[in-house]
């Protein structure tokens, strides 16, 4: 694997159908060449939610989805956007003047918090515009990461123009950093993938330093990917934020507990690092140290030592201040668990036993079970598609991504695959009109894609 970005190619590539039909609406729109092309591919996490952001390691694999951009550098300092989805209005910024804002995220603040992070990581002091036209394969708000290949995508945009490379570690690292603009308190699962994927290979992705190793998965199954068909845009709600301050609180409440400097300990990972428990420990010590209900704003602070008005302003994220009932106990019980699946999920790829995917799939289910009830970050729709998934041969289904709407992920025996595609579009989509005009991509089979490129034209 290259340890630079942008891996460039110089290509026939263009000549493909796609890359040419883009090349041709950014020539009719820009009235100008493209100098150069970028994608970032989609992801989808086959366990390990919501965890990165507490260090622990995730097992994504990119998907064949994914996000690509048409570009051309300008001697100007203005930006323009424009997207092929109609949908998408055309935006234009001077590069001198960025101001991301947190309360709407809207399309192009994604692409906004790429460009921004290439340009403060460098320094630049004079940055210079782009014509950029934008086109995506990943459904929007569907978990698959849209938004971060999105950012990944500016970043390797604004890198190539402006002829810089940076290994493929850093540039998961800064746009882990740079998605935070927009007001997302994200681990860095999406990114890294992004950058670190490989073509037949699923990851484990660990944390701290960050690093990835491929995971093979077993034959005879394949991963199917359904669409809810809710719309869930992680940085329009509080609900993702909030529970990263709940695990937050909970390491504080843990290492206070214990002993530990609860100011310098920041991920539950750290804590379960710093007592050098196992796993299986760490879940005897939440049983012991906290209660099921809520905690209020006021119980946390006394257990803490500190007052209500220290808590917000020192601990919670500007968009949680408001928030007065955490949920402790629910948190913590599901990261150190699914930290746990994880490191199963790959001790079975590697073992390959003959009943591999039978256990890969409970697994599976185990994962969805504590995303549900743990958790509570799945909703309605996606909890009966899931069981629609178990219901027509899926060994395995959870919810994939942030959850409260986007995708679910099933593994299903490759023999049974035909069938079970014809019953699900049947059972979920076919009788919902809403869910029915967006059938044709919210239900496919996806094999592991590669990371995210650039190339120029020959």
């Amino acid at each position: 694997m290259a340890a630079d970005v942008p891996p460039t190619l110089s290509i026939q590539l263009v000549e493909e159908p796609r890359l040419l039909k883009l090349k041709k609406l950014f020539v009719s729109k820009f009235e100008s060449a493209p100098k150069f092309y970028v994608r970032a591919p989609g992801r989808v996490n086959l366990i390990g939610e919501h965890i990165d952001y507490c260090g622990y390691a995730v097992l994504p694999m990119a998907i064949e989805q994914d996000i690509l951009i048409a570009a051309e550098p300008l001697s100007t300092s203005f930006i323009h956007l424009a997207n092929t989805n109609p949908f998408y209005s055309d935006f234009s910024i001077n590069a001198n003047t960025i101001e991301i804002d947190q309360t709407k995220p809207l399309w192009h603040n994604y692409f906004l918090c790429g460009f921004k992070g290439i340009e403060d990581h460098f320094g630049l002091g004079s940055p210079s515009g782009m014509n950029c036209l934008i086109e995506g394969t990943i459904p929007p708000s569907s978990g698959l990461s849209s938004s971060s290949a999105l950012v990944c995508c500016a970043a390797l945009v604004t890198l190539m123009a402006k002829e810089k490379t940076l290994p493929k570690v850093e540039m998961a690292e800064l746009c882990a950093k740079s998605e935070r603009y927009i007001g997302t308190e994200g681990g860095g699962m999406d990114q890294s993938i992004c950058f670190l994927a490989e073509k037949g290979t699923a990851k484990l992705i660990e944390f701290n330093p960050l690093r990835a190793t491929d995971v093979r998965l077993p034959s005879g199954a394949a991963f199917v990917i359904a669409n809810s068909c809710v719309e869930m845009n992680k940085a329009a709600t509080s609900h993702f934020n909030i529970r990263v301050m709940e695990c937050r609180l909970a390491t504080k409440l843990l290492a206070k507990s214990r002993g530990l400097d609860w100011k310098a300990t920041a991920k539950l990972q750290d804590v379960q690092v710093k007592l050098k428990l196992s796993l299986e420990e760490m879940l005897i010590v939440v049983e012991d140290v906290f209660h099921p209900e809520p905690y209020t704003t006021e119980e946390i602070g006394e257990y803490l030592g500190i007052s209500s008005k220290e808590l917000r302003t020192q601990i919670l994220s500007q968009n949680t201040q408001d928030v007065t009932a955490f949920k402790l106990y629910q948190r913590a019980k599901h990261v150190y668990s699914e930290a746990a699946r994880v490191l199963e999920f790959k001790k079975i790829c590697e073992e390959a036993p003959d009943n591999a995917v039978q256990l890969l799939g409970d697994l599976m289910n185990q994962s969805h079970a504590s995303c549900k009830d743990l958790y509570e970050c799945s909703c309605p729709e996606l909890d009966r598609l899931v069981d629609i998934c178990r219901q027509f041969g899926a060994v395995g289904s959870r919810l994939t991504g942030a959850g409260w709407g986007g995708c679910t992920v099933s593994m299903v025996p490759e023999n049974k695959l035909e069938r079970f595609l014809a019953n699900v579009k049947e059972a979920y989509y076919k009788n919902n009109n809403q869910r029915s005009t967006l059938e044709d991509n919210s239900l496919f089979a996806t094999n592991p894609g590669g990371g995210a490129m650039g190339f120029f034209e020959a």
